[in-house]
């Protein structure tokens, strides 16, 4: 059995490869709501839901949606998207 690290590498490429960017977020502000998105996106693949295609949803529906209702939009209850 060979023994490899190909997952761990895979899934800590993108954090390398974002380093430098995350320097120019402009605030905590906007390192906090980057983190945000980032969070959804992730929870997007776990959840096998396509991330481009929930995005595109949740913007279109968001403005006219009920605040009380939101968690309706969360990756693991978007059915339409997957």
């Amino acid at each position: 059995m060979e023994i490899d690290n190909n997952i761990g590498e895979n899934a800590l490429r993108s954090v390398a490869v974002g380093r430098k960017n995350y320097l120019f977020f402009g605030s905590d502000k906007g390192g906090e709501s980057a983190a945000i998105i980032y969070s959804l996106l992730v929870t997007c693949k776990l959840n096998e839901v396509e991330p481009e295609n929930w995005l595109r949803e949740v913007i279109v529906k968001l403005n006219d949606w009920p605040s009380n209702r939101v968690h309706e939009l969360l990756p693991w209850n978007c059915s339409t998207v997957k």
